[in-house]
């Protein structure tokens, strides 16, 4: 092959390779400082009032961590650690928070603004309301108690903010809305919570006993509880009304424990009511000089099994399980009156009778 038909054939790619290296002498060098920061314009209002609520409510939101003791042998045991959030109720140093994040909790650390955790003791505890209260043996200068909203006004849709500590991660801010209202939550002993607010804002284990807030950053509720099968958020939260937390806490802290509220009954188990498909409270036994025996109630009698008298109604409001008739009771309150209407032999008739404090 000539020569010159060789090198011909080698031009255009000198060319190309020319081009392609002019146009990278081109290009502008690495800047060797960090870029500039383009400018914003201020939040928008809602950020600016999310931003607000956090400033206004985390210093109230506490972190709270236990140790319990538990057996490793038989002569040997291990701390063991939990977790969970609550909030300061008064300039007092008292700290609400779940029932069950200190059961059994041998010592309780309370952890505020400062890195330092307080401890504390318990001072009251109800586990019908799944509520407790903390007091910090050192109360820090600046303690901020939480605002108090109401639930009694709430409504489905409203927006609602839930400050914790999932998983460990301190004063973690979520958002969502009032999914429902007037949930029931199971409790102790067929006992139930009336009133329970459900929301999907992110719950997850460790915002327990932390605050439901509304959008002026008022408690609202005592988140408490999620549904889900893998015990992470599922969207389904629950949380304890703040009209019956403010009703429960301040007892808690003067006598140590809720009151109990009932008529003087034992009740025949729940499950074998089911099944004999009676609905309503049959009562097994009556205490002697309560309510119960004064207003005249039969029990079931084993000698002759007779049902005696099944109570189907409190105030007017209908019930047809041992869970809906403690929590009507609890909506009468102790030392208060009302009417029970109670079934026997196909009859109904009315009685009215005191709601005692079965505690006293």
């Amino acid at each position: 092959m000539p020569f010159w038909l060789h090198r011909n054939d080698l031009l255009p790619k000198a060319l190309l390779l020319a081009a392609a290296v002019g146009a990278a002498a081109a290009l502008p060098i690495a800047a060797s400082e960090p870029r500039a920061v383009t400018p914003r314009g201020p939040l928008l209002a809602y950020e600016q009032a999310l931003v607000r609520l956090f400033d206004e409510t985390a210093a109230s939101v506490a972190y709270i961590t236990t140790e319990q003791l538990r057996a490793t042998g038989f002569f040997t045991a291990a701390v063991a650690q939990g977790a969970g959030s609550g909030f300061v109720w008064d300039a007092a140093g008292h700290v609400v928070t779940n029932y069950h994040v200190v059961l059994g909790a041998r010592r309780v650390f309370v952890r505020l603004d400062s890195a330092d955790a307080i401890e504390a003791r318990v001072v009251g505890a109800s586990p019908e309301y799944d509520l407790a209260v903390v007091k910090l043996d050192k109360v820090p200068r600046g303690l901020r108690p939480i605002p108090l909203g109401s639930s009694s006004d709430l409504r489905i849709g409203q927006a609602v903010y839930a400050i914790g500590n999932p998983y460990g991660l301190q004063r973690t801010l979520t958002q969502g809305i009032v999914s429902a209202l007037d949930r029931e939550l199971p409790t102790t002993d067929f006992r139930e919570v009336a009133g329970v607010i459900q929301t999907d804002a992110a719950i997850n284990p460790g915002n327990s006993g932390g605050p439901l807030l509304d959008s002026a950053g008022r408690l609202i509720g005592v988140n408490t509880a999620i549904r889900s099968a893998s015990g992470s958020s599922a969207g389904v939260g629950f949380a304890i009304p703040v009209d019956l937390v403010n009703r429960i806490v301040p007892v808690l802290i003067a006598r140590g424990r809720a009151p109990l509220p009932g008529i003087g009954i034992t009740p025949v188990r729940p499950d074998l009511v089911a099944r004999a498909g009676i609905s309503g409270v049959v009562i097994a036994r009556v205490g002697a000089g309560t309510p119960a025996a004064q207003a005249g109630l039969r029990p079931f009698d084993q000698r002759t099994v007779e049902i005696g008298d099944v109570i189907v109604a409190v105030n007017g409001r209908r019930v047809e399980t041992l869970s809906t008739f403690v929590a009507e009771l609890d909506r009468v309150g102790v030392d208060n009156t009302t009417e029970l209407t109670v079934e026997r032999d196909g009859k109904q008739r009315r009685v009215r009778l005191k709601v005692i404090d079965l505690r006293a």
